[in-house]
């Protein structure tokens, strides 16, 4: 294939081809063409087939077409071309909370033939300078709000030579340049496996993983898990919580209503309150969201059963059976479950409303298949708990990263969860096999929260695991050894937490915390991390 860029870094740094996952691509809808750009897809093919003036992204007083989406973004990819020297394959740096700037700016990029590298809101310039460090990120669009750490991670990465701020009213800000560019622009011919995203994840050490994404990854989800599972229609208004940042989100927020032609509301905080206020006020049809979001939203009932909510789906965590119960007690509306990861870019075991099992994710989605392997690698009989392997048109890539090896084998990836597959083909999740812990939808690698911790000057030593809540699927706790001379106690307990709040996302911050004389450790000095599961 004939590959449109003129930087080859994501092209030089890919696994190689013996370690990447077996494709498959057996529905007639995965035969893509040799030259692919998904924006012109998901975007420029609703404008030019006629259908510019339908309603596309909505947020507080924002209502943009079709149209409107593909002027601001062709004018993105002018300012980002002509004035801040982006050549396609060049690496760009996503930093905002959902809205339709953001949206706006990753359409800019993939028109444009850049690498998308959406983040995370909550991150610091610890975390941030990691990303542009292992992307070698050389450009940044990032909303004002948010500017404060992006700054402190430019300051000392020289690579990162070009950032423009939005939703800033600056002279050099990115609108400023916008209503100086041209509303045209040629959609680049990138080939279908030019990688257009870089997805990154924490792994267990805490070193953060980018995966990479081609233009036929991106139109290959929507076209499996929406049209076999979720089932939209143009007329659907889709919303919800997750970050763009994260795939989860970025499919269901932007991928999958632009694919079918709908609209999406975007928020920029979504808890369940605003969650609720906002189905009412726009009319939403079609919700995403955490676990934890349903059981507290399930209160509600009354007031959800009045609106024009019709399909929910769950995922980022494992969907307890007693939660689907609730929520489909106080709304009347069956729950979507589904599990995907970012190394597989989105859902890839799931079920529709009518073959819903309680305490089962679902069945393998067409395009995909699935099984439960033993540790060496070998297929075991339905009922018996081991490492769920999956294929399917999407995969692993890990940027550069010898953790491939881990992730994908013989053709297979291994998710790095735990499930059972019953004898009907269901799959039921049991645990993760790793160290990662997911809190409210949240992965929150145990390290990072480690390495923070012992920032502190009180600290002696600590260990981190994920224990079982009913709230939130999973809390982090931590067991902090002190310095000799240092009081344990609820004043040092929330300084630590504080602490941690401020060095990394606050989400990952230790909800529970005690101090312990000292941690079990082998003799060879390793930590015995599983010890600190047993009861004390």
């Amino acid at each position: 294939m004939s590959s449109a860029h003129q930087d080859t870094f994501a092209r030089d740094h890919l696994p190689p081809a013996d370690q990447q996952p077996e494709f498959l691509f057996d529905l007639p809808e995965l035969q893509f063409p040799e030259q692919l750009n998904c924006a012109a897809e998901l975007l420029d093919r609703h404008v030019r087939e006629g259908r510019g003036g339908r309603m596309c992204i909505r947020a507080p007083g924002i209502n943009w077409t079709y149209a409107d989406l593909q002027d601001k973004a062709n004018r993105i990819a002018n300012v980002l071309v002509h004035d801040m020297g982006l050549v396609p394959g060049n690496r760009v740096l996503l930093r905002a909370p959902n809205n339709p700037m953001l949206a706006a700016c990753w359409f800019g990029i993939i028109k444009a033939g850049g690498i998308a590298v959406a983040t995370m809101p909550l991150l610091r310039a610890k975390e941030l300078k990691a990303i542009i460090d292992i992307g070698q990120v050389s450009h940044a669009l990032c909303d004002a709000a948010l500017s404060e750490e992006m700054e402190l991670a430019v300051a000392e990465k020289p690579v990162l030579k070009h950032i423009r701020h939005f939703n800033h009213d600056g002279p050099d800000g990115l609108e400023a340049l916008m209503r100086r560019a041209s509303p045209e622009f040629d959609t680049v011919a990138t080939a279908s496996d030019d990688t257009c995203i870089l997805g990154f994840t924490s792994g267990t050490t805490g070193i953060p993983k980018a995966t990479m994404h081609y233009h036929r990854d991106v139109m290959a989800i929507c076209l499996c898990w929406p049209r076999h599972v979720l089932h939209p229609s143009e007329d659907d208004v889709f919303m919800g919580s997750p970050p763009l940042a994260f795939t989860f989100g970025l499919g269901g927020l932007l991928l999958f209503p632009l694919h079918v032609g709908a609209s999406t509301v975007l928020l920029e905080k979504a808890s369940p309150p605003q969650l609720l206020e906002a189905i009412q006020t726009f009319g939403a049809t079609v919700l995403f969201t955490a676990p934890t979001s349903y059981r507290t939203l399930s209160a509600r009932g009354t007031e959800l059963r009045r609106t024009a909510l019709r399909k929910c789906v769950s995922a980022g965590e494992a969907l307890p059976a007693s939660t689907r119960a609730a929520w489909k007690e106080a709304t009347g509306i069956e729950m979507i479950d589904g599990i995907g990861s970012t190394e597989m870019l989105h859902i890839f075991i799931s079920h529709d409303e009518a073959h819903a099992r309680p305490g089962a994710t679902g069945t393998p989605v067409p395009g995909y298949q699935a099984k439960i392997v033993d540790e060496q690698g070998q297929d075991v009989p339905p009922g018996t708990i081991g490492r769920l392997a999956v294929r399917g048109p999407t995969g692993c890539r890990y940027l550069n990263d010898e953790r491939q090896r881990k992730y994908v084998q013989n053709g297979w990836n291994l998710t790095g969860d735990a499930y059972l597959m019953d004898v009907d083909g269901y799959f039921h999740y049991q645990a993760r096999t790793d160290d990662m812990i997911i809190s409210s939808g949240y992965n929150i690698a145990a390290p990072d929260v480690e390495d923070a911790l012992m920032q502190h000057p009180a600290v002696a030593e600590c260990a981190v695991i994920g224990v079982p809540d009913h709230e939130r699927g999973q809390l982090v706790k931590a067991f902090v050894v002190l310095r000799p001379g240092q009081a344990a106690g609820d004043d040092m307990k929330k300084t630590l937490q504080d602490f941690v709040k401020a060095s990394i996302a606050p989400y990952k911050y230790p909800r529970a915390l005690d101090f312990v004389e000292s941690l079990p450790r082998t003799q060879t000095g390793k930590l015995q991390r599983f010890k600190l599961h047993e009861p004390a």
